[in-house]
């Protein structure tokens, strides 16, 4: 008997061409999310208050929870961690305070990481050779993704370093020792897309999740703008697998990844 090991269900051009376009989604969007996030760490004063910005800021919110749900359905439409001990060791966020819109800031930092922390065990695992052979379209995918979300942890952390807090490096999740054991037993390239997906759609959600739970306006607009990217992650992904993606009005919440998942308190 032959091992042959499951191959992705995709061309490698077509990959390629998806991943190009994600990358000009992230290129063409991520500037916004700076500016947003600068506007955001402006309202620290309401932020560490717990309070919402205002009336004016509250209808900025709803527009953004409006857009989030076209755009999530766009993306839907038309696309779609190292992993080692170190990534679920104690957070250097030890003895932090995280209240109101900045646990949910700290939240997304740490589920962006990881996922980087994915992608970097799923390159480390190729260059093993323990996942079988690798089209070098994935190779490319899974750069171009974790970069994406390198970006992601690297804007929310701003927000917390401006706010006075420690910044989270590492991913104090209570999910992330599961995550890390289900990496390090991935076999082929499917397994780790699997594992990949699972993240992608948690993170999308998520950040529906935080647009309905922050106050301040700019929070609740980069929770929006970051949102499609996640999705076009996810979309991918499900090309890959073979899974075509099934348009969606709306991306739900039940497999987002809530506040109190997060160790660092």
């Amino acid at each position: 008997m032959t091992d042959k090991r499951p191959e992705m269900q995709i061309s490698e051009r077509e990959l390629t061409a998806m991943t190009r376009d994600l990358d000009e989604l992230h290129e063409s969007t991520f500037p916004g999310v700076r500016k947003l996030l600068d506007e955001f760490s402006a309202n620290l004063a309401h932020i560490t208050r717990g309070r919402p910005t205002g009336r004016r800021g509250f209808l900025m919110g709803v527009g953004g929870v409006t857009t989030l749900g076209v755009v999530a359905a766009c993306s839907n439409n038309d696309t779609a961690s190292t992993a080692t001990t170190s990534a679920a060791a104690p957070s250097t966020t030890a003895g932090a305070t995280y209240e109101g819109d900045l646990k949910v800031v700290a939240l997304a930092a740490a589920l962006e990481n990881l996922a980087v922390t994915a992608y970097t065990g799923a390159l480390d695992a190729a260059g093993k050779g323990t996942l079988g052979t690798v089209p070098p379209a994935i190779g490319v995918f899974v750069q171009t993704a974790m970069k994406q979300h390198q970006d992601h942890s690297a804007a929310w952390n701003a927000v917390l370093s401006k706010a006075g807090k420690p910044t989270i490096t590492d991913a104090p999740l209570s999910i992330t020792a599961d995550q890390v054991k289900a990496l390090g037993q991935a076999k082929s390239v499917p397994d780790v897309a699997k594992i990949a997906l699972d993240l992608e759609n948690a993170a999308a959600q998520t950040y529906t999740f935080a647009a309905a739970n922050v106050t301040d306006a700019g929070g609740i607009m980069t929770a929006a703008t970051i949102q499609p990217v996640e999705a076009m992650h996810a979309a991918i992904l499900n090309f890959v697998l073979g899974q075509y993606p099934v348009p969606d009005s709306f991306i739900g919440v039940d497999k987002a990844v809530k506040p109190d998942v997060l160790t660092a308190k």
